[in-house]
């Protein structure tokens, strides 16, 4: 559960580590379905690290990131009214796991206000070996930072990242997170992680919130991947009416694809 030290800690340095978030049942669920996902996705070509927005064309994503455990986590966070931003699956295989540059998750999102909060979830232990996640404690508070093209992206998820000398790499935490425990980050985090070289698999859920008072601007430089970008609002009201929701009804479910 989290507790009133994780939201300091949060407040103060940008990132918290709750180690369990849910219990024996929905892990299992979760786990069991990720996993047949990854492998339907990975038999088409596409790499585990790239497995991002699921929820938009299979609705049980939905119900994953529903879990009452999930959302009553999120909401000591960003209060009563939760809206789903996205999700992403980012898995790294044994010996093969991309690496991902430092970076800002904000820089990504076209959010006014930039206050959203990313919950990654850990499907497998997350350690050293494997390639957990690293953050820099403390930078969430200096606002955006310019991305710069990186050396060698082909072996990195991102082919962005905040330019090295911008980088404090001595003050690096390792986000060691047990399966089925979790982090949280603020938007502006400089975080990272190393490639996986280990003999174990390392594999993450990660589900972004928001409070409906933050607009989602669907015009501009990035209205090309969130013009028809569909928001959920998982928990509580909109009362200010600043975005527009689909209900989950509105996904298709596996079964219906499959023609069932």
């Amino acid at each position: 559960m989290v507790t009133d030290q994780h939201i300091r800690q949060y407040q103060r340095e940008g990132y918290t580590i709750v180690p369990q978030l849910l219990g024996p049942a929905d892990l299992s669920e979760m786990t069991e379905y990720i996993n047949g996902y990854i492998e339907r996705q990975t038999a088409r070509g596409v790499r585990p690290e790239h497995l991002d927005k699921p929820h938009c064309h299979d609705r049980h994503f939905l119900d994953l990131c529903s879990k009452p455990a999930t959302l009553d986590a999120v909401e000591r966070f960003i209060g009563p009214n939760i809206v789903l931003f996205s999700c992403h699956i980012i898995c790294k295989a044994k010996g093969d796991g991309l690496a991902v540059p430092w970076h800002q998750d904000a820089i990504y999102w076209p959010l006014e206000p930039m206050e959203v909060i990313t919950l990654w979830l850990a499907i497998d232990d997350s350690t050293e070996a494997n390639g957990c996640m690293q953050v820099i404690p403390g930078t969430h508070t200096a606002g955006p930072i310019e991305h710069v093209e990186i050396e060698h992206a082909e072996s990195k998820v991102l082919h962005r990242g905040v330019p090295s000398h911008l980088v404090d790499a001595s003050r690096l935490v390792n986000c060691l997170i047990p399966r089925g425990g979790c982090s949280f980050h603020a938007p502006y985090l400089i975080h990272g992680s190393a490639p996986n070289t280990s003999n174990h698999r390392r594999c993450g859920f990660t589900m972004r919130f928001m409070p409906p008072e933050t607009r989602l601007i669907r015009e501009g430089p990035l209205s090309k991947w969130f013009k028809d970008h569909p928001l959920f609002l998982l928990r509580g009201a909109d009362r200010r009416g600043v975005n527009t929701y689909l209900s989950p009804r509105d996904v298709m479910s596996r079964a219906e694809q499959d023609g069932f």
